[in-house]
């Protein structure tokens, strides 16, 4: 069984911003979405361009504890997204991230590492 509780953290200061988002969403995360809404993947719940904190995750599954993160060649060795996915790891979440050419190239690699994660995480939460 997996737990209920709102593990999103609210900030009004980024609501705003994370729906201008959703409606903009770029070429990777559109591809992506196609196969995580609708609990298609595992069955699974995700949102996307969630506020978590003072950040916003281009995709999580609150319930799995699991932010995804699609990352452009802007985000090379980024400083910045090392302290974010950190500040994020001690709110309780997994970050994976995926450069955008490897969710638009190796769209079924990305698919199973996201789903694996997803799996070893339902079994930890459920005490198995």
């Amino acid at each position: 069984m997996r737990p209920h509780g709102r593990a999103v953290v609210r900030n009004p200061k980024t609501q705003h911003f994370a729906r201008a988002l959703r409606n903009d969403p770029t070429d990777c995360e559109r591809k992506l979405w196609q196969f995580l809404r609708l609990r298609q993947l595992g069955g699974f719940r995700f949102r996307r361009q969630v506020p978590i904190g003072r950040y916003i995750a281009d995709f999580a599954c609150v319930e799995a504890k699991l932010i995804i993160e699609l990352d452009g060649g802007q985000h090379q060795g980024s400083a910045h997204d090392l302290h974010r996915d950190a500040e994020l790891i001690k709110l309780g979440f997994r970050v994976l991230r995926f450069w955008n050419n490897q969710v638009l190239q190796e769209t079924e690699a990305v698919l199973e590492e996201i789903l694996r994660v997803l799996r070893a995480s339902d079994v930890l939460l459920s005490g198995g």
